[in-house]
């Protein structure tokens, strides 16, 4: 019977080393793999025909083996991209090799028959659009900021008279530059009169501004949540912009109807997990006081006061024959 959780992740993960030693510590067999290490440290033969319609095969990094067919459940969490293996080569080359490393290795390994995903990385990418997730929330019947996808001057002008405050935040963070550093755009208000033509050059995100009496994050895993009400001391309107050790924390409770509808956001996007983050305007007991803002159905959750029970709590979804599938 299956009974090895495969870990595709970069090696310096320090949150998948939390979820490892969770399962070392159970006994349950782990291998963990990077697909960027192809090359003699990642060789691997898989096979498949009429006679065996699943993929099978062995895969073997510089200190592991797994046969395929062992593999019950896999930990999908942040692999290296497949380029920087290749960075080496000319272009033409090095997009050739990535190509084919992706859509061969990678085509196998995110089709496991049989296997638990978490999350599965299409699922992932499904859910990872912003105007996706804004919709579902809305029709989950949750409740959301008024929001504008524009590139159009005009729109975005008609959106601000239409609301005291607006602010915009990026969909996705600042790639890496030319060096291999990284930044973030945190959100941020927005003064109407700086609105001129270059709106068009790309789609932007507005939203009116929630009069928040705080922030929440609720981590979902499986059928268990962890949540916390976080407070930035210098009242910023992005808490992520400041230091994360000086936040404060506390334990909150989420409503049914709210914990409901996250349980449904989840299934529909086919997700076993995922990070969403809440606006409060009122007594947290109503669920009309819970603002939706976004889901990150890979997103980051070690810095938090209760890290170690989100820990068990993947060591559980992943423990095969654990009881704790979803």
């Amino acid at each position: 019977m299956a009974s090895t959780v495969l870990v595709v992740t970069a090696m310096e993960d320090v949150t998948a080393n939390w979820v490892i030693a969770a399962l070392n510590e159970r006994e349950v067999p782990v291998v963990r793999v990077d697909p960027a290490e192809i090359g003699p440290a990642l060789t691997f033969g898989f096979c498949i025909g009429a006679q065996s319609p699943a993929w099978g095969g062995r895969l073997r990094t510089a200190s592991r083996g797994v046969e395929l067919g062992e593999v019950a459940a896999v930990y999908y969490r942040r692999p290296t991209p497949y380029a920087a293996r290749f960075e080496h080569l000319p272009q033409q080359q090095r997009e050739f090799a990535a190509a084919e490393a992706k859509h061969g290795l990678g085509g196998v390994l995110i089709h496991l028959h049989g296997a638990l995903y978490v999350n599965h990385p299409a699922a992932v990418t499904r859910a990872d659009f912003k105007p996706a997730q804004l919709q579902r929330f809305a029709e989950l019947g949750l409740t959301i900021p008024p929001t504008l996808v524009t590139n159009d001057t005009e729109a975005a002008r008609k959106f601000a008279a239409d609301h005291e405050r607006v602010i915009y935040k990026t969909f996705r963070g600042l790639p890496r530059d030319e060096d291999g550093h990284t930044g973030a755009i945190w959100a941020q208000r927005v003064d109407p009169e700086s609105f001129d033509d270059t709106l068009a050059v790309t789609a932007h995100l507005f939203q009116a501004e929630i009069p928040k009496t705080g922030d929440v994050r609720v981590t979902v895993v499986g059928r268990r949540l962890f949540a916390q009400q976080i407070a930035d001391p210098d009242g910023a309107l992005d808490w992520r912009r400041g230091d994360w050790n000086e936040l404060i924390h506390a334990p909150i409770t989420v409503p049914a109807p709210v914990e409901a509808a996250l349980h449904s956001y989840l299934a529909s996007f086919g997700l076993v997990f995922g990070c969403f983050d809440f606006a409060l305007t009122g007594a947290a007991e109503d669920p009309g006081h819970w603002t939706a803002i976004e889901c990150n159905p890979n997103g980051q959750w070690g810095w938090l006061p209760d890290a170690a029970d989100i820990t068990e709590a993947f060591a559980d979804i992943l423990t095969p024959e654990g009881g704790g599938r979803p």
